[in-house]
């Protein structure tokens, strides 16, 4: 629930009143009599409690009666009203307004504000955040990374465009922008600093091949679940904000979307990788757009507008307008993705189809005895694509080369199975790999 009180301006006090009376909604009111510089202008304070999702059209209500923009309203978040009167109009609210739960327009519109920080605080914690997040990637360790989320002070940043587009608030759509764009370049620099002194003292080891890292690696290969994550972390964020609940935790899926593959982009250019550099600075883009798209449309489902008919059009306008650019560059940014989802279940079919060719060749009596142990598939850059383009850490490739361990009778002998493997694997995929069988002994007691 929430407690509204309004300063009510000279010669406005019957219009409030009226209006609240007209709503069947219990109000108290204290004389002003202070006598302050200024407070000859106001007539007297009067106080109401409200449901939640009540707040917006009373106020409104007060407006369109005349309540001047001079009025100071302040809504309180209040915890309980035990009255009988107070559950009736809860209820009336919920019939009229439906189950949907959401705070006025001048609530959402100063928590996406404070959610904000000044510019020395974001750029403080946005650096810490990326260093940390460098860390853990180097080091392989998600609870770092995890860590690294936790400090990101995104979440404001990455709903207040949204917000502002929605109430047609220049200057909070404007920062919003300006503190996500600052703070993607800020995290990439921080990281890619931070990757280079690491490098260069050396505190990792001298020759490493980065893109091997787990953490690192899931990150230069995304796929169309990354977008799926980044929409769900737009929708959560405006919920959560909309509900009045708590943002903590929200923040901290947004910042999944933004910080690692950030701190990644970085990686890759303290180390000259320009495919890891490029692979994960898609992600990053792709994941801002999809956060700021949902976000936006959730705003508009869940009917926040402006006041005004004039602010409604231009707002209405606006929000298609970005909308309809955020959703063109997704669209072309996700073919990236779809060639990344395409690659790894062409990768996930083809370890299978060798895994069932050799383990069927096994079955057979000429290899009794037999055992597949292990399957490992190399894989080198795609010949379709142009030659500079063919470089062996991007995720379009084929595969190269397969190396199968296989366990066998000390006293047995299999020739000519890599020959038939790689037939049969031609004859099922059409591709002519190179295949290496690594024979392990296995002394087995009668």
């Amino acid at each position: 629930m929430r407690l509204v009180e309004i300063a009510i301006p000279v010669g406005q006090r019957e219009l409030v009143i009226e209006t609240l009376e007209a709503r069947d909604i219990d109000y108290y009111i204290t004389e002003e009599t202070s006598g302050r510089g200024g407070a000859e202008d106001y007539a007297a304070i009067i106080t109401f409690p409200l449901p939640q999702n009540a707040v917006q059209p009373v106020i409104d209500e007060l407006r369109d009666a005349g309540l001047s923009e001079v009025a100071h309203v302040i809504v309180i978040d209040a915890e309980v009203d035990v009255s009988n009167r107070f559950e009736r109009l809860v209820e009336r609210y919920r019939e009229e307004r439906g189950r949907r739960i959401r705070i006025a327009r001048e609530e959402i519109r100063i928590r996406a504000r404070e959610l904000s920080p000044s510019l020395r605080t974001f750029v403080t914690m946005t650096v810490v955040s990326a260093v940390v997040a460098t860390a853990g990637l180097l080091l392989d360790s998600a609870a770092v990374v995890v860590g690294s989320m936790v400090i990101a002070p995104l979440v404001g940043p990455a709903l207040s465009a949204s917000i502002g587009t929605v109430l047609d608030d220049r200057d909070l759509f404007r920062r919003g922008v300006r503190l996500q764009a600052l703070g993607v370049i800020v995290a990439v620099a921080s990281a890619a600093l931070f990757a280079a002194l690491i490098r260069s003292i050396p505190l990792f080891p001298p020759g490493a091949d980065v893109t091997k890292i787990p953490e690192v690696a899931i990150r230069i290969s995304p796929d169309f679940l990354s977008l799926i994550i980044a929409l769900g972390a737009g929708i959560a964020g405006i919920i959560s904000l909309s509900a009045g609940a708590s943002t903590a935790l929200v923040g901290v899926m947004i910042a999944v979307a933004l910080i690692p593959p950030a701190a990644t982009v970085g990686i890759g250019l303290a180390w000259g990788e320009p495919a890891v550099t490029v692979s994960a600075g898609i992600l990053v883009l792709v994941n801002l757009l999809a956060i700021n798209l949902s976000a936006l449309i959730t705003l508009r489902y869940m009917g926040y507008r402006p006041r005004g008919w004039l602010k409604r059009r231009h707002s209405r306008g606006e929000m298609l307008k970005r909308a309809s650019v955020l959703f063109v560059v997704i669209v072309l940014l996700s073919v990236f993705l779809g060639g990344v989802t395409y690659s790894s279940i062409q990768d996930a079919q083809y370890k299978h189809t060798v895994r069932e060719t050799t383990d069927s060749l096994l079955e057979r009596p000429r290899y009794a005895g037999g055992e597949r142990l292990e399957t490992v598939v190399r894989y080198g850059p795609s010949l379709s694509l142009p030659r500079k383009y063919r470089d062996p850490t991007l995720p379009f490739h084929q595969p190269r080369e397969v190396i199968i361990t296989v366990g066998k009778p000390t006293d047995r002998t299999y020739p000519g199975l890599a020959e038939r493997i790689r037939t049969k694997l031609y004859r099922r995929t059409g591709r002519n790999v190179s295949v290496q069988i690594r024979y392990v002994g296995v002394d087995r007691a009668p």
